[in-house]
């Protein structure tokens, strides 16, 4: 969900390091800096680690980061209300969805060439590559149905009809995918190859799942919920086998193999909540400050850098109000 309009214009922070208070943080989590990115809306950040790239989708198209120089492409594809951007394996080239236009944009990630426009459903939303079929799925949110991107011939090959609104998507890598419903509460499991969806799972006690991540050795999936709750699923069984507490405002989460931790960033209180993951045994593990706002991220698995989006915020202008951001003050906050 893209929040927050502002013109774009640089903004220059002081780096953090050692800076911002934790509490029950696992071990060496903390804020170690901020970095300076244009104003305006944003949504949901990718890593290709190969490149050492960090991805943001943003109102008017792709924005870059060199995460080795920090050196920030503003717009690097042009786009209409980006939400994902998917670095596609082995190419070189980034695909990233246009909310506003009902189109997906591949382009060459080194230049921002654009070397197609492919229309989808109806308010493309998030996107992931399934590794099995190097497709590309992307989520339309209005539609209720996933298009099916081949990057090679830069064209849709078919559709999947879920139904409802549709928010974050994981891959398992043997074919199937998993899908969080908003409006229905529920979790859709999808046979790619046959186009179809073979399983629902209800998400009792979950109100509009956002953000999903999969443990890649276990196979539970983890989502996240607006009312202050995760729910862990066994995607075998279609069970929820234990309910969370988490901060507030969610719209992420992250899986860091190299820990076996699921990240929670949440943008309503300003908080990372931070769940260990064993097998099918999950459990809070500690709570980390971070900032106001920063609802998304991704984790660098190179160095193991948390990247958040966000800005700072005066007070809302009325009651039922959000908060509005300060102008010049959007940034990355980095947690390593």
């Amino acid at each position: 969900m893209l929040r927050a309009i502002f013109c774009c214009t640089l903004l220059c922070l002081p780096s953090a390091a050692g800076a911002g208070p934790h509490r029950t943080a696992p071990p060496g989590l903390e804020i170690v800096g901020r970095i300076a990115i244009p104003d305006g809306p944003w949504d949901y950040t990718s890593i290709d680690a190969a490149s050492r790239r960090l991805y943001l989708g943003r109102g008017d198209g792709v924005m870059a980061l060199d995460l080795e120089t920090g050196r920030v492409t503003a717009r690097l594809v042009p786009g209409a209300r980006v939400h994902a951007v998917v670095p596609v394996t082995g190419t070189g080239r980034v695909l990233s969805t246009n909310g506003e236009s009902n189109t997906a944009t591949l382009a060459e990630a080194a230049t921002g060439e654009i070397l197609a426009e492919i229309p989808t459903g109806q308010k493309p939303d998030a996107a992931i590559q399934d590794p099995k079929t190097g497709l590309v799925l992307v989520m339309n949110g209005k539609s209720g149905d996933v298009t099916l991107i081949d990057p090679a011939s830069a064209k849709a090959v078919g559709s999947i009809a879920i139904g409802g609104a549709l928010e974050f998507v994981a891959a398992d890598g043997a074919g199937r995918a998993y899908v969080n419903v908003e409006d229905r509460s529920e979790l859709a499991i999808l046979d790619i190859a046959a186009r179809k969806v073979i399983g629902r799972v209800a998400l009792a006690g979950c109100d509009s799942p956002s953000g999903l991540a999969r443990d890649s050795e276990s196979g539970v999936l983890l989502t996240v919920c607006a009312n202050g709750v995760a729910l862990a699923v066994d995607p075998v069984k279609a069970a929820i086998i234990v309910t969370l507490p988490i901060g507030k405002r969610p719209d992420a989460a992250i899986f860091d193999e190299a820990r076996h931790l699921f990240l929670v960033p949440c943008g309503g209180d300003g908080t990372l909540t931070v769940i260990s993951s064993r097998g099918s045994v999950l459990a809070v593990a500690g709570t980390v400050e971070t900032e106001r706002g920063a609802r998304t991220g991704a984790l660098d698995p190179v160095t193991g850098r948390l990247y958040l989006p966000t800005a700072d915020f005066g007070s809302p202008p009325g009651p039922e109000a959000r908060p509005v951001p300060v102008p010049g003050s959007f940034h990355l906050l980095v947690l390593g």
